[in-house]
């Protein structure tokens, strides 16, 4: 007796800068780990994917390096991308029992074809038996429940790690799309800096992430948040322990989050009149981590003076949106971009 059957072999990948997240069908999430893999040198074989691998970053010895294979939403090592997605898939397709699978990849909108083949290659290497790529505005708008195959605007704005991609969507396609190499990690440098040159402390992305999400806002908050952080001082070289508030933090990320706004802004200039009056009447959705970040949504609807709403859980827009298309394949075909199928 075969435990699984034919439509559980569907897998939905999130290829994300920051995250790498996977979707089974009628399973649900069933990974979410950070894009990091750790690789030794020698051997050219992966030691170690996700959290332990992140936990290596800054700290290896000269045979391992750990990397982050995606930059800025578009593939930065080909090599350790193929390794870490190989990985990924094995592990799934032998967790669950998993024959070949059919994959449904989301992908930056800026993919070169060059990227789209290696990003292919590699999974059907993994074992794939066909392989679908989706552009990740898209797939967050069918993961956020929009309605992208009627014939009314949808607009999408998806902060991830690496990029901030905004899509007017309408029939199944992007009509116009902008897309800036500014989002979550280049916020996370805005606090490193900001800190180091104002509070005269070197800190580690890793915390600044962690004030970004605990105290980070886009418009100053009803009560101030204050946040203890420890680095190192600049002047004596001792760790030092300070305190950074919310006000100091909006400081720090408000040349960037303007640059972000105006991206929104310069996609709704240039969107058809039919298809701006169906934003206007459904408003703007926010998806990606950097949707998450406080008063973000105020501030957008202050200035493109129309409604904004956050997706229900903005990090798993996209891979739920991948899980959909799966589900759908027939009726969704039109939103991917290509569609090979191994013989």
């Amino acid at each position: 007796m075969r435990l699984f059957g034919l439509g559980s072999k569907d897998i939905g990948i999130d290829l994300g800068t920051a995250n790498i997240l996977v979707t089974l069908k009628g399973k649900g999430i069933v990974l979410n780990e950070p894009s990091v893999v750790a690789i030794d040198r020698k051997a050219q074989k992966i030691l170690a994917t996700g959290h332990e691998a992140k936990e290596m970053l800054g700290r290896t010895p000269e045979n391992i390096k750990a990397i982050r294979p995606m930059k800025d939403g578009v593939i930065a090592d080909f090599t350790a991308t193929q390794l870490m997605l190989k990985n990924i898939i094995h592990k799934i397709c032998q967790r669950y029992n998993i024959g070949k699978p059919r994959v449904v990849v989301g992908v930056p909108s800026g993919i070169t074809e060059v990227e789209e083949r290696a990003v292919e290659e590699a999974i059907l290497q993994a074992g794939a038996k066909e392989v679908y790529l989706i552009e990740e505005p898209m797939a967050a708008a069918i993961g956020a429940g929009l309605e992208v195959a009627e014939p009314s605007g949808s607009i999408i704005v998806d902060i991830g790690g690496g990029t901030t991609e905004v899509a007017v969507i309408s029939l199944g396609g992007v009509v116009v799309s902008n897309s800036i190499r500014i989002a979550g990690d280049e916020l996370d440098e805005d606090i490193v800096n900001y800190v180091k040159r104002d509070m005269n402390l070197a800190i580690g992305d890793t915390t600044a992430e962690q004030i970004k999400k605990e105290i980070g806002c886009a418009m100053p908050l009803l009560t101030e948040l204050t946040m203890e952080i420890s680095g190192r001082d600049l002047s004596t070289g001792l760790p030092q322990t300070t305190n950074i508030t919310s006000a100091q933090v909006e400081e720090a990320m408000r040349e960037s989050i303007d640059k972000i706004v105006d991206v929104i802004r310069q996609t709704l200039e240039r969107t058809p009149p039919e298809l701006s009056a169906d934003i206007m009447e459904k408003g703007i959705v926010l998806a990606g981590g950097g949707a998450l970040i406080k008063n973000l949504d105020k501030l957008i609807a202050e200035r493109t003076e129309m409604p904004v709403y956050v997706a229900e859980s903005p990090l798993d827009c996209v891979v739920k949106g991948t899980g959909k298309t799966l589900e759908d394949l027939e009726r969704l075909k039109t939103v991917l971009i290509n569609s090979r199928k191994r013989k």
